[in-house]
């Protein structure tokens, strides 16, 4: 997963960044997340995932690492606001945490799903 260095970097910065790379850019506003089943839901609606979603970390993970029902091309997700998880629930934002950066490395050049989309993960702290 990749984090940014600034405590409280500029959004629509990051965004403009991947927009220029030519990347699909999807900010999560996590400020009101604080449980698992509203973050899995949050992104699931987010990145338009298949009705099948089984709201869970294999299902997010499987998710991630298909994205087929999306455009070829990398996908970026700016997670704006995970410290409202972090300090509600901290093992499920590790745990959410490991899943987003597990699908980012699967999806990688030599990730053992590497394909023609990747998925790129930054976090924006509010």
């Amino acid at each position: 997963m990749t984090s940014t260095p600034a405590p409280n970097p500029d959004s629509s910065a990051l965004v403009a960044d991947a927009k220029a790379r030519g990347a699909f850019t999807y900010v999560l506003d996590g400020s009101g997340l604080t449980d698992k089943a509203a973050t899995l839901d949050a992104i699931a609606a987010l990145l338009r995932f298949p009705s099948h979603f089984g709201r869970n970390l294999d299902a997010l993970y499987d998710c991630l690492t298909d994205l087929s029902w999306l455009p070829a091309g990398e996908h970026v997700l700016v997670w704006v606001g995970a410290d409202g998880l972090k300090q509600a629930d901290p093992r499920t934002y590790l745990a959410v945490h490991g899943t987003l950066s597990d699908a980012q490395r699967a999806l990688a050049a030599g990730g053992d799903r590497a394909s023609s989309r990747r998925f790129t993960v930054l976090l924006a702290d509010s």
